[in-house]
């Protein structure tokens, strides 16, 4: 198991062809998914034939930018993901997102993994700038996404036309916000 990242509580590894039933079993639940697609599960075909292909792309790259399983550390549980990756459609900023089983909400494993894949961004990566979308009804993720220092932005398109808010960070507040912590 090639780990990427290792936080308090989690684990980061790269995602292997053998994790479809675990983003099936992820997806199904519909209050995962309420701010992704109305909470419809996604179906094993999808998962098979789509998103493990594209997972695995990410395990190819070598800048350290992708998408990996995020495992608690005292029995490997599978409780979602994380991404930290070009952020669509300015690859120049890094898009940080996550998400998580229903089990862990609550809990700031959110808050821990994106403030982990933050501050390596910043000080290992080379990042200048991090961002994250969500749905603007998606009031935990929203926080999360204060509490790890991102500032809205405003409203953001994707290309589908779904309207979404926007946060980001600069490198510099970040390290301001090192430096005052300290």
């Amino acid at each position: 198991m090639k780990i990427y990242l290792e936080t308090t509580r989690m684990m980061f590894r790269e995602f292997t062809s053998d994790d479809a039933d675990l983003l099936v079993d992820l997806d199904s639940d519909p209050l995962v998914t309420k701010y992704i697609n109305g909470g419809k599960p996604t179906p094993k075909k999808h998962v098979v034939e789509r998103v493990i292909p594209r997972l695995l792309h990410y395990n190819t790259r070598d800048d350290g930018l992708g998408l990996w399983a995020a495992l608690h550390k005292t029995d490997l549980e599978f409780m979602g993901w994380f991404h930290f990756r070009p952020f669509q459609p300015m690859p120049e900023q890094i898009e940080l997102g996550y998400r998580l089983k229903r089990k862990f909400w609550g809990e700031g494993y959110a808050t821990e993994g994106s403030e982990a894949l933050i501050q390596k961004g910043f000080d290992t990566l080379g990042v200048t700038r991090v961002v994250a979308i969500t749905d603007p009804e998606n009031i935990g993720s929203r926080r999360v996404m204060e509490k790890v220092g991102l500032r809205f932005e405003g409203n953001h398109v994707e290309a589908d036309g779904f309207v979404c808010v926007k946060y980001g960070l600069e490198r510099s507040d970040y390290q301001k916000k090192i430096q005052t912590s300290k």
